[in-house]
């Protein structure tokens, strides 16, 4: 139970239907530490996972008639999610933490809870669908009803095993039915606005959470060094002020001043670099994923044919997918997309099926 209406909702759902219901909420990011704050060095509320979170979620459970807990996670979601954050940053690529917090953090941490206190799954306000396929003895992974609300895009990485604890009673729901489930059973989330931020970087600043983070571990030496900016010939253009500081496919903020717009096309943390181009220098027809997790089937011999997300936003486009050693796989599009960013994560679907994801790693 995250404190807002989806996972309220979907509470009351399963209550009204029968069963016994057991809620939880983790503590993620301790508030106290003082990194998120604003230039007058006041504290900046945070969008989710707030004290103020645990405290919504608590009143629901009461609400609704069933016991509550939280689960002080600090200290797990710190090393699996925040620091690998800022790492990620610091060696130029763009990181979505959520993705590695859902599977490795939340959905680990929720099992192992439920199956110590007998639960039968692990029930969340995520819109996707969970499907057993009997002829293939496999779980399936689908797409919510809703494709702008759908959230496997966050969930790629989860385990057949996990996929088969896994309950998501707002999968064929939208977001207008789900608040009107909270306002039938007076909730008090109903109402409440969803956070689009990372979770633990309330003002989307992530280049100054970083600063501060590594400023308040003592861990300056760390901070990327000023550098070099350059066109895609090698030619210096330009000075950069950290490469944590830029994305592929950004635009504003490099500083120069060109006849065409300029955007960062690559990030060369070796060489301590920003390449600039111009727009049509953006695309690409192919890049490399590792971490792979293929959950449709097992890890395929031959190519497969899928439509290919490289952001959550972005619209799937029609690509082969070549298994590699190691967990890893090449991903070529029939048409070329611009932006493919290191660190971002990739999700492959046959309609609405998730096939499988990975992390992209480098563009081709």
């Amino acid at each position: 139970m995250s404190g807002g209406v989806d996972s309220s909702a979907a509470a009351a759902l399963l209550r009204d239907e029968g069963h016994e219901l057991v809620g939880f909420t983790m503590q993620l990011w301790n508030q106290r530490r003082h990194i998120n704050v604003d230039e007058n060095g006041d504290s900046l509320p945070s969008r989710c996972c707030s004290l103020d979170d645990v405290y919504d979620a608590r009143r629901v459970a009461e609400s609704l008639g069933f016991p509550f807990y939280v689960l002080n996670l600090e200290r797990d979601f710190e090393r699996d999610v925040v620091e690998p954050f800022v790492q990620s940053y610091l060696s130029g690529e763009t990181p979505i933490p959520c993705v590695a917090c859902n599977s490795r953090l939340k959905f680990a941490s929720l099992d192992k809870m439920a199956l110590s206190l007998g639960c039968e799954k692990v029930a969340t306000g995520h819109y996707a669908r969970v499907e057993f396929d009997e002829s293939a003895n496999r779980y399936r992974l689908f797409r919510g009803k809703n494709h702008w609300k759908d959230q496997t895009y966050f969930l790629w990485e989860l385990t057949q095993e996990q996929l088969s604890r896994s309950l998501f009673p707002l999968g064929d729901m939208l977001k207008s039915e789900v608040r009107d489930i909270a306002r039938g059973s007076n909730l008090y989330t109903a109402e409440k606005q969803e956070s689009q931020e990372i979770c633990f970087v309330p003002d989307g600043d992530y280049s100054g959470f970083i600063d501060r983070y590594l400023e308040h571990e003592e861990r300056l030496d760390e901070m990327p060094a000023a550098g070099d900016i350059v066109n895609t010939r090698g030619e210096k253009i330009g000075e950069h002020t950290g490469i944590h500081r830029y994305t592929i496919g950004q635009r504003r903020g490099l500083g120069i001043a060109h006849e065409k717009p300029l955007y960062v096309v690559q990030i060369e943390r070796l060489k301590n670099q920003i390449i600039a181009g111009q727009k049509e220098e953006l695309d690409a027809f192919e890049f490399t994923a590792k971490g792979v997790n293929w959950v449709a089937f097992d890890e395929p011999s031959e190519p497969v044919r899928a439509n290919v997300k490289i952001r959550y936003r972005h619209e799937p486009a029609s690509a082969t997918i070549h298994a590699l050693p190691d967990n890893r796989a090449r991903v070529v599009f029939d048409e070329p997309q611009a932006a493919i960013t290191p660190g971002q994560a990739t999700v492959w679907y046959r309609g609405d099926e998730t096939v499988g994801g990975g992390w992209i790693e480098k563009r081709a």
